[in-house]
């Protein structure tokens, strides 16, 4: 029988440091010496891993981190985690309910990653958004996540007019802790909105969460107002529902 391939062997070694970095990103240095490697070795595996779209560098800094196409071949994964597999009934009747797109989300570094994703009902044009990438803090789905564990380092951009600041963001997770549910307002892309509510395991933890969005006028009584309340509470049923599938109610 033919030996192990040693390309893919470290390839492999640069994908469990990235793993076990967590939010961290790394330089090719860095790599480099966590793994006795020569630069030039690892900066051409991080090139060929780029370009399949299983890691990803930053734009600031040109650190690498974890891509999201390793999402399309973890589905299996997620599955074993429960927590895509138990939510999938569940959104679509969200869907259902609300008439709008629904996601559920997990954090990825800085980022929140959509594992799942339902069109909104009806014949309109819709591009599937699981495997995507959306900012945590400019989201209802990431506020809702960060809002019950730890605050992700780097930057945050503004993306409109509206995009909270570290201060505003601050103030507003403690009214998601409150009240447990999150929303957005012209905070990612001005006209749309969405709200979103954690999800929590048999340990009480939020490990995902899953929210409604779209345009503002469909979702919210005014341009100024958040979602409405009857649209909340559809996903605050849909996140209970998910989290007593997984344990994480008694009721």
């Amino acid at each position: 029988m033919p030996g192990p391939i040693q390309s893919i062997q470290r390839a492999a070694e640069v994908l469990k440091l990235l793993a076990h970095g967590g939010a961290h990103q790394l330089s090719v240095g860095e790599i480099a010496r966590a793994l006795d490697l020569a630069k030039p070795t690892v900066h051409g595996i991080l090139r060929t891993l780029q370009e399949v779209g299983f890691v990803e560098q930053e734009v600031e800094g040109g650190k690498y981190r974890l891509g999201a196409a390793l999402f399309h071949i973890g589905t299996s994964y997620l599955d074993g985690n429960e927590l895509r597999a138990k939510a999938l009934n569940w959104s679509d009747t969200l869907a259902m309910r609300a008439r709008e797109a629904v996601r559920i989300g997990v954090m990825h570094g800085r980022h929140v990653l959509v594992v799942h994703h339902v069109f909104r009902p009806d014949n309109s044009r819709q591009t599937l958004d699981t495997g995507s990438l959306l900012p945590w803090h400019a989201t209802a789905l990431g506020k809702a996540l960060v809002a019950f564990g730890e605050w992700p380092d780097g930057d945050l951009r503004r993306f409109t007019r509206h995009t909270l600041d570290p201060e505003e963001l601050r103030a507003a997770m403690d009214v998601v802790r409150d009240r447990d549910w999150a929303y957005d307002l012209h905070e990612l892309v001005e006209g749309e909105a969405s709200a979103a509510a954690p999800i929590r395991d048999r340990r009480g933890v939020v490990v995902g969460a899953i929210g409604v969005s779209g345009p503002v006028e469909r979702l919210c009584d005014s341009p100024d107002q958040p979602p409405r309340l009857e649209l909340v509470s559809y996903v605050r049923e849909a996140a209970r529902s998910v989290s007593r599938e997984l344990g994480g109610l008694s009721w």
